[in-house]
Order: C-alpha cells, then sequence, then structure tokens
C-alpha cells in the first residue's frame, strides 16, 4: 500500500493529459510492480520456478522420449531430431507461462481482494493505462523466461544463434497476445475456484498445439479445432524463426496474435472501467 501511495502522489504531482495515454502513468503502474518485487523476496522463487517447466518438458520428452522418437520434417523439407522439434514449441509456452502467470493470478489478486487497482484509479491513471502497465510488466516477466530459454536452446545445439535472436520478437508477441488474454479472462472470474477452469484449459492448449507432433497428424476434426487456438499459432510462429524456415504463412500466425492482443487489452481496460470505475 506505501507503494501504492507513492506512485499516487508522482501522478497527482504530474501533468495529466486528458484524452489520451500517457506513457508516464502506464511506466508508474510498471513502477508500483517494481516497488512490490523488491519488498517481496519470496516473489523471486515464484519468477525463476515458472521458467524451470517448459525446461523440464524440454529435457525428459524432447530429449528423453526424443531418442526413441527418431526425427521429424519441417515445413521446407529439412527432417530434424524431435528435440529441435519440440524446442521451440516449449519456448512458445514458455513466453505463455510467463505473461499468463502475472496476468492471471497476480491481476485478479490486485483487482479482487487487496484493492491495488482502486487505488491506482484514485489517481489520474485510466484503466486503459492500467491495463498497459500490467501488461508491460508481464512483458518483463514473459521476456526473462524467453531469453533464458533461448539460452538454453542455443547451448544445447537446438538453435542457431542468429535464428534465436530472429526468435525473441516472436516470443515477445507471444507474451503480449497471451499477456492480453490473461488480463481479460481475470476480469470476469468470479473466485479462485475459477482458476480449475483455467488452468485446465492451458494445460488442454498446452497438449494439443502442435507441441510434441505435427498437427497433421492429428484426427480431421481435431486438427481443425487445432488451427484456430491461440497457442498452434504462437507455436507456429516461434518453430518457423527457432528453426530457420520463415515463410510468409508466419505473417498469417502473427496476425492472429496481433488481433489476440488488441481484442484482449481493449475488454481488459472496458471490464477494468466497469467494474471498479462504475
Amino acid at each position: 500500500m506505501m507503494v501504492t501511495l507513492a506512485v499516487a502522489r508522482r501522478l497527482v504531482s504530474g501533468r495529466v493529459s486528458a484524452g489520451r495515454v500517457s506513457a508516464g502513468r502506464v511506466g508508474a503502474v510498471v513502477g508500483r510492480n517494481v516497488g512490490a518485487l523488491r519488498s517481496g523476496a519470496s516473489y523471486w522463487l515464484v519468477l525463476v520456478s515458472g521458467f524451470f517447466e517448459p525446461l523440464l518438458y524440454l529435457l525428459s520428452i524432447g530429449v528423453g522420449v526424443g531418442a526413441l522418437v527418431g526425427r521429424i520434417p519441417l515445413g521446407d523439407g529439412r527432417v530434424v531430431s524431435y528435440a529441435v522439434f519440440v524446442a521451440p514449441a516449449m519456448l512458445a509456452v514458455s513466453a505463455m507461462n510467463g505473461a499468463l502467470s502475472e496476468t492471471t493470478f497476480n491481476f485478479f489478486f490486485k483487482m479482487r481482494y487487496t484493492k491495488t487497482f482502486e487505488a491506482v484509479l484514485a489517481t489520474p491513471v485510466r484503466p486503459i493505462e492500467v491495463a498497459l502497465g500490467e501488461l508491460s510488466w508481464a512483458m518483463v516477466r514473459s521476456s526473462v523466461y524467453t531469453v533464458l530459454f533461448l539460452v538454453v536452446m542455443v547451448v544445447l545445439g537446438l538453435a542457431e544463434p542468429v535464428w534465436a535472436l530472429a526468435a525473441f520478437p516472436a516470443t515477445m508477441l507471444v507474451g503480449v497476445s497471451f499477456g492480453a488474454l490473461g488480463m481479460a479472462v481475470s476480469t470476469v472470474l468470479r473466485g479462485w475456484q475459477d482458476f480449475d477452469l483455467m488452468t485446465a484449459a492451458q494445460f488442454s492448449l498446452f497438449l494439443f498445439s502442435g507441441t510434441f507432433s505435427p498437427v497433421a497428424d492429428y484426427p480431421g476434426v481435431l486438427e481443425v479445432v487445432v488451427r484456430v487456438t491461440p497457442l498452434y499459432h504462437a507455436v507456429e510462429l516461434v518453430r518457423g524463426l527457432a528453426s530457420g524456415v520463415p515463410e510468409w504463412g508466419l505473417l498469417g500466425h502473427a496476425g492472429y496474435l496481433v488481433v489476440m492482443a488488441v481484442a484482449g487489452l481493449w475488454f481488459a481496460a472496458a471490464r477494468i472501467q466497469r467494474v471498479l470505475c462504475a
């Protein structure tokens, strides 16, 4: 609360431009989260632990089971090891997990229980600026995960350094889109019990988005369903760049994620306005 009040004083003392988004006010929302991070040592443990889940899946399934699976064809006709096929998918999952962890549990807690956003909105900060600030902070967490994961991929020989750099902007787009989606979902959750449904949906995406096998191998109806899910587009975009197979079709996957990010951000801001400013 002391951090929130400090942010409020900074905002009240600054110049406010009504009717447009202020980078300063968005930055102040991010600054509140930085202050909370410094005062909570346990948060660092949570931050680091979220990186290891996709890494363990990569080592156990991509490397371990991969020795039994053999080689997998890519879109350009190349045949690669199973670990090379799975690693970009785990990278996309890592970006998704980082963003969702921040914009679901933490966002919901601040919105419904600690009333953090009510205090922030008592200042000149507007709902859209709260949403942008929270999304920006989620991107920090997502980027930490993906940078570490890219380093592991390069060290293990699962990606060339140049293509790892090319894949990083794609992982940022994945983080933005899923962060916006997470905020939008969090604004309509009724209580902690609803997180069971969200966790089930997230795990289903993880299993059935072309992460562990080519989507073309799925049964017809399931393949159609998978191709319209968001993580499938994230995996295909990141895999195409990380594997060094850039093609025009990647723009379609990127476009899907951009639309999801814009729609999620707009919905989240509208819900914050309705719930907290009514």
